[in-house]
């Protein structure tokens, strides 16, 4: 049996073993935990839990130290209250806690960004589908311990992800990505290694590139001004992918930075030692 820390309470129930987590960062070298809608749970494991899935969606399993790990993206759609997640065991149940996302009201001045017409919501749909296909996807990993994430481009954090937005007063999906506001040309890196499996000009997103880094854990980087890279890339942290822009959707120049884990888009700064 592992150890745990203290400041953990658990409660083993008669179907399902029911986790109570603080919502700090535990783990060194692992993503920072929060247990709310677009957060991300740090499970440790027992030696005789080898599967993890959520919907049917395999759950990304790391090692660190002597320990293992379920790394589990909770869904922006995610219900408070207990979430169950299926193993070959029982049943983990997480607790998903409330969180106060801001309200963001923008003003677009191309009206087809707001209210598309068929054609354009046409496009939108097949570019969507190409984009969940890559969402959903499960690759092995090719690291042994969870990759520490370096920023994609200099700037301040908008603290954007999660928002409520209206445009033009219409209220739209909440943002699922982070913000960084930065000068058209800036340089955009890596996080972490990966391969390039998406790399295209997208109605809403603009010039975007999609990269894996195994196991469910996709990146996206969007509304850039130039791409450095081709699709099916090995790309290493750090190396250029393209060049900050504002393209697609935008009310100015700036990064958007999307984090996905097992089909759930997860705030990108719990991926950051030092955000």
């Amino acid at each position: 049996m592992p150890l745990f820390r203290l400041c953990h309470r658990f409660t083993l129930c008669c179907t399902s073993l029911y986790f109570v987590f603080n919502t700090t960062a535990l783990y060194a070298d692992l993503p920072k935990q929060s247990l709310r809608p677009g957060g991300i749970a740090v499970i440790p494991l027992q030696d005789n839990i080898h599967q993890v899935s959520y919907h049917n969606q395999p759950i990304l399993i790391t090692q660190h130290q002597q320990q293992r790990y379920a790394i589990f993206g909770i869904p922006l759609s995610a219900s408070l209250g207990r979430l169950p997640l299926q193993t070959n065991q029982k049943p983990i149940e997480i607790n998903i806690q409330s969180y106060p996302y801001a309200q963001q009201r923008l003003t677009v001045k191309n009206q087809a960004y707001v209210n598309p017409n068929p054609e354009q919501l046409e496009r939108y749909a097949i570019e969507a589908k190409a984009q969940n296909d890559i969402y959903t996807s499960f690759s092995p990993r090719t690291w042994t311990e969870f990759p520490n994430f370096i920023r994609p481009t200099a700037g301040k954090f908008s603290n954007s992800f999660g928002r409520k937005r209206f445009f033009n007063g219409e209220e739209r999906a909440p943002h699922s990505g982070l913000d960084i506001p930065a000068p058209v040309g800036q340089r955009v890196v890596a996080p972490a290694s990966g391969v390039v499996v998406g790399v295209g000009d997208y109605f809403f997103n603009g010039k975007t590139v999609l990269i894996d880094h195994g196991q469910g854990l996709i990146s996206m980087f969007c509304h850039l001004s130039a791409i450095k890279v081709d699709q099916g890339q090995p790309i290493q942290q750090g190396e250029v992918l393209g060049l900050v822009g504002k393209t697609g959707r935008v009310t100015g120049p700036h990064l958007h930075w999307s984090m996905s884990l097992n089909n759930a888009r997860v705030d990108p700064q719990l991926f950051l030692s030092n955000p």
